[in-house]
């Protein structure tokens, strides 16, 4: 599955739940709740550079399929996972939350668990 490109977010559903959750700060949650991001996604084979841009902020991730990887939350935390695919899903467990990243023709789809929170992001290619 190709992730590569630029996508437009242009749904977000529980997200300010989803933030108090993983313990975002207020200041977080009240900027990044009426924000919708672009995300830039450059692929090279198992190798993925994941860029997500706000009027705020830029944050910069990078990561290989298989291998574990150190992550920044937007408020700067660090944290550790292992991306796997699954199926032609990126799937990426901390030990906050669980995220399940797929595309479905010409969208792009994220499905993010935390405890009972279930946050959901799509973006259209653009």
């Amino acid at each position: 599955m190709d992730f590569s490109g630029t996508w437009k977010v242009y749904s977000e559903d529980n997200l300010e739940d989803f933030l108090k959750v993983v313990g975002a700060p207020e200041k977080i949650v009240k900027m990044r709740k009426d924000v919708k991001p672009v995300i830039v996604i450059e692929q090279k084979g198992k190798d993925f550079t994941y860029t997500m841009k706000t009027p705020f902020f830029s944050r910069v991730n990078s990561f290989t399929v298989g291998k574990e990887s150190e992550i920044s939350f937007m408020d700067g935390r660090k944290l550790k996972c292992t991306v796997r695919e699954e199926g032609g899903k990126l799937i990426c467990e901390t030990d906050r939350f669980t995220s399940v990243r797929e595309v479905q023709g010409d969208e792009m789809i994220e499905t993010t668990t935390a405890g009972s929170v279930t946050f959901i992001s799509r973006s259209k290619r653009v």
